[in-house]
């Protein structure tokens, strides 16, 4: 077994979290419905890479994410943080033997569970029933339509629980306590900085953690999605820092994460330096403790080549995540595919590589450049005839931000993943077309990867019912695009897009240089300069002068590995 751990910290990475979750969730259930799509039940993909199989305290059998959630206090909603699973029944206090004086309570109202919880809850109720009846079905009196559903989701999610349908392990969910939800100010890195190591918060993460590693046989990695636009990023460089101690031989993959309101325009200059300054020392912090960091969020994700086929509202994270969560499913495939041997045309999957190897292709190779690129077709076009391959090529899009178009570079390495690609006609096709059908479209292609890593599996991406209404009218049941709009609403969801094909790549290109080059800009502009108007902010985040330059000469550094003859590189020298 080559297990993954998988770690969120913050608000809208864990709304991509609970997104990637359910899609997990509805590939395990389609594999086991024997009515189901013959295409979710594949053999070669394995879902214990990243689920565990545990015990309730009542003795069922649990299958629950192998994942640790940090957040605010109250960001759980209706949902407690101990889970559903292993509840042990009242949440009254115990007596407090060790006082004799007056004790007083204080709680908050607890949250109403949304039409989509109370109908997991009635289903979870009438199993119960139906089980403990022989068999009987029971007929629903007050059964919740999956319209009323859908609707109550795309106008009213508040947590990131409110669309979760998974069941979590208590040691999943945890809670920061004195963080609020109301809190609008954690918003800056100073302001979290010494978060993780107050009131004994790194040791109880950190244990949480443990648990999930210590009963791996043989890890194979970390996947961190971080959110770094405000102050949880000190956090989880605090975090990521003790697990780059403990855990010294283990890659961690870091997705840095940014909502759509990390890119709400600014009133003030003032407001525009702490911003900046955030973004250069978070992403300088970051990308130490890791193997490979991959920068996620893209300023309005409506307006980019991304949403072509999609109707997205940038002010929802609830929509927005949706998206990035589809890339990271389609990005974690390869780490949970079975080895194969000669026969690999023939099966289900083809490309199975673990996180070190991942990490290795792409950081490790030619220039060493540890900040990749993440593209994604969504969906994914036809893959049949000349001009359909070459369509593939041209639809990947990034949801990097300040990535440079239509660069070439001779040095370029990249892994796609390619899963549920249709053919003329609609029909899936195998793992044999689609190696065919890429590797033509790179022999057609300008310009060229000097190495590309190809993975592709059947199954495509399912649709789960808690899914938002992102689709365009020109996207069909199974993802297909069509010719002419479906008439009616402008916007499909679950209940009319069951699957879609995906393909996603990750990439090691000059691309990113604007990226790199703007955080080391604004560094040396507004922290480390003579004069310049962030060093008393800096020195209130507890940053002095040589830590600053060491975090000058990290980005530096990596400006440098990408480009050598770069002028903003030598300059900072």
């Amino acid at each position: 077994m080559r297990e993954i751990v998988t770690v969120q910290v913050g608000s809208f990475a864990n709304f991509i979290g609970s997104h990637f979750w359910n899609f997990q969730d509805e590939m395990l259930g389609l594999a086991a419905d024997p009515y189901g799509d013959p295409v979710f039940k594949i053999q070669s993909l394995n879902m214990d890479v990243i689920y565990r199989t545990g015990e309730t305290h009542q003795g069922t059998t649990s299958y629950t994410p192998r994942l640790l959630s940090i957040d605010f206090q109250g960001s759980l909603g209706s949902v407690s943080s101990k889970g559903t699973l292993y509840s042990e029944g009242s949440n009254e206090p115990s007596e407090v033997v060790t006082w004799a004086g007056h004790v007083s309570t204080h709680a908050s109202e607890p949250q109403n569970k949304n039409l989509f919880l109370q109908s997991l809850y009635q289903e979870e109720q009438d199993v119960a029933l139906t089980n403990g009846n022989n068999g009987e079905a029971k007929d629903s009196q007050h059964e919740i339509q999956d319209t009323d559903i859908v609707r109550c989701l795309d106008e009213g999610v508040q947590f990131w629980t409110d669309f979760s349908k998974v069941h979590y392990h208590p040691q999943s969910l945890y809670e920061v306590n004195g963080l609020w939800m109301d809190v609008k100010q954690f918003d800056n890195y100073g302001i979290g900085r010494d978060v993780f190591m107050e009131n004994l918060r790194g040791e109880e993460i950190s244990d949480k953690l443990r648990f999930f590693v210590e009963e791996c046989d043989h890890i194979q990695g970390f996947q961190f999605i971080v959110d770094d636009s405000g102050g949880f990023s000190p956090l989880a460089a605090d975090f990521l820092e003790s697990v780059s101690d403990e855990y010294t031989n283990t890659p961690v993959l870091l997705y840095a994460v940014r909502g759509p309101s990390s890119h709400m325009s600014l009133s003030s200059r003032k407001q525009t330096v702490v911003r900046d300054l955030h973004d250069a020392v978070s992403f300088s912090r970051l990308s130490s403790f890791c193997k490979m960091i991959v920068p996620v969020g893209l300023p309005s994700l409506s307006r980019s080549k991304t949403s072509t086929f999609l109707n997205i509202k940038d002010e929802n994270p609830y929509h927005c995540s949706a998206v990035y969560a589809a890339a990271l499913h389609s990005t974690s495939l390869p780490f949970r595919m079975e080895p194969l041997g000669p026969t690999a045309d023939l099966s289900d999957v083809f490309g199975a590589v673990d996180v070190n190897g991942f990490v290795q292709m792409l950081a490790g190779q030619s220039r060493q450049n540890m900040v990749a690129i993440l593209d994604v077709a969504m969906p994914s076009p036809c893959l049949s005839g000349k001009q359909d391959k070459q369509s593939l090529l041209r639809n990947l899009q990034p949801l990097t931000p300040e990535v440079a178009e239509d660069v070439d570079d001779l040095q370029a390495v990249e892994s796609m993943i390619v899963h549920g690609a249709i053919g003329s006609g609609g029909h899936r096709l195998s793992v044999s077309e689609v190696k065919n059908a890429i590797h033509g479209a790179y022999e057609c292609a300008t310009t060229r990867p000097m190495f590309c890593h190809l993975s592709a599996a059947r199954c495509p991406l399912p649709i789960p019912l808690p899914f938002p209404s992102i689709f365009g009218n020109l996207v069909g049941q199974h993802g297909e695009l069509l010719g002419s709009p479906i008439l009616g609403s402008s916007s499909r969801g679950s209940l009319d897009v069951h699957s879609i094909p995906m393909a996603a790549r990750m990439r090691s290109s000059r691309a990113i240089m604007p990226f790199l080059e703007n955080r080391l800009a604004n560094l040396h502009k507004f922290g480390i300069e003579r004069g310049c108007p962030g060093t008393e902010l800096l020195r209130s985040w507890g940053f002095g002068k040589d830590e600053l330059e060491d975090m000058g000469e990290t980005l530096s550094k990596m400006v440098r590995t990408v480009d050598p003859h770069s002028d903003i590189s030598s300059d900072s020298d």
